[in-house]
């Protein structure tokens, strides 16, 4: 008997230490899966996040511009009565336009001889002024320019040129048909206005002229080359502006390139003072800019007495090129202001916070609006420049708290 006890006592015993084991295995376990668990939580969370961000950049309006309440057709938006139809009196017009500047042409239209004369007495009417009203007539004229050049014969013995004839008239495109100003208006056509060319070749067509469109594609080829110099003096002159804006945006090529996979290029944007400048290049680099602007990357600085302002978003390019001396970056504010929005999506709790941001970056929008149209040293010029200046701090006050206490945060 005393036998079985021991034998029941060391089975309960031993299972009580394997129960023991497996709890602390399980609890182990546990921890681990929880830390596991947090994990994938943060994971889910940063996915969110992104997930969040790039639908709105994808699927988002592309313009944050808020758009003007559109009254119903007939209804007064905010009386809701009936209104007629065009503009409203008291509304801000353009006024009568002055078209004085127009070629005229003057047609006279008079009374008959015979109805001049007054039917009971027969005396004649006499002149009283006139009365005068104007039509816009749009005309379009395709016009052949033939030159002629009379020639002339010696009539004599001397030893003198023995025929005489004006030389060649001088054309923009060596033995082209079009002139310059058929040239001129054809370039305004094409990038101006943006008219494709087989649309150009139909309105031509309208108009009495037949031409094919190889023949515009070869003419618009030649002016390229004419425009050659033109342009390098364009870019050189971008190129040492002390302020640009420079931005850069995606391009489809269809064109196989080596070593460039894909149809996507890019066109780079220089705008100066008075210069504007589109560049189209396979890749999407500092080297890109750098060539452009004639700055040495590698020196780490501008040529000695070069100072740059780039106005620009926070693309890697131009953050490259804000660290070289002599270089300073002027962020955007719009792109700014997009990050607060999108932490505000990405992120509800903070919705309070981003809309106190785009309140005070809207004061500055405002400030700056009111500054622009100011005449300078005005009254009115010193008063924009002070609230300008108030936005400014007060944006910068809440910038250095909020950093503060982040700084505090971590710091504990």
């Amino acid at each position: 008997m005393d036998s079985l006890h021991t034998t029941e006592s060391a089975y309960w015993k031993a299972e009580a230490e394997r129960l023991a084991g497996d709890n602390v295995r399980l609890q182990a376990e546990n921890a681990e899966l929880r830390a596991r668990v947090s994990e994938l939580e943060g994971q889910i969370g940063a996915l969110t996040e992104k997930v969040t961000t790039l639908a709105k950049l994808v699927f988002g309006t592309s313009s944050e511009k808020s758009k003007p309440v559109e009254p119903r057709r007939g209804k007064d938006y905010i009386t809701g009565e009936k209104r007629p139809r065009g503009q409203q009196p008291g509304s801000p017009g353009h006024g009568r336009r002055d078209y004085s500047a127009l070629e005229t042409v003057e047609v006279i239209h008079d009374v008959p001889d015979n109805e001049r004369i007054c039917s009971g007495c027969g005396a004649p009417y006499a002149a009283f002024g006139e009365e005068t009203s104007d039509q816009i007539d749009w005309q379009v004229h395709i016009v052949r320019h033939r030159h002629r050049r009379p020639t002339y014969r010696r009539t004599c013995k001397c030893q003198t040129l023995g025929m005489l004839v004006a030389p060649v008239p001088a054309k923009p495109i060596p033995k082209g048909m079009f002139t310059s100003g058929f040239l001129g208006r054809l370039v305004v056509e094409k990038y101006v206005l943006g008219r494709p060319l087989e649309r150009i070749v139909a309105a031509l067509s309208n108009d009495g002229f037949e031409v094919s469109k190889g023949t515009l594609t070869g003419a618009l080829k030649a002016l390229s080359d004419l425009l050659e110099q033109l342009d390098a003096a364009i870019r050189e002159r971008n190129a040492k502006s002390a302020h640009l804006h420079i931005d850069e945006t995606s391009w489809k090529v269809f064109e196989a390139v080596a070593d460039k996979a894909g149809n996507r290029w890019w066109l780079w944007t220089f705008l100066g003072p008075d210069t504007v400048v589109f560049l189209i290049d396979p890749k999407c680099s500092t080297r890109v800019v750098a060539e452009h602007l004639g700055i040495d990357i590698d020196a780490g600085s501008l040529e000695p007495g070069r100072q740059l302002l780039i106005s620009s978003d926070f693309y890697s390019v131009y953050q490259s090129l804000g660290a070289l001396e002599g270089v300073d970056p002027l962020w955007c504010w719009a792109h700014i202001r997009r990050y607060f929005i999108r932490a505000s999506d990405a992120h509800q709790e903070l919705r309070s916070w981003t809309t106190s941001w785009l309140a005070r970056i809207g004061s500055l929008y405002v400030a700056h609006r009111a500054l622009s149209v100011c005449e300078v040293q005005s009254p009115e010029h010193v008063r924009a420049t002070a609230d300008f200046a108030a936005a400014l701090q007060a944006m910068d006050t809440v910038r250095k708290a909020e950093a503060s206490i982040r700084r505090f945060t971590l710091g504990s």
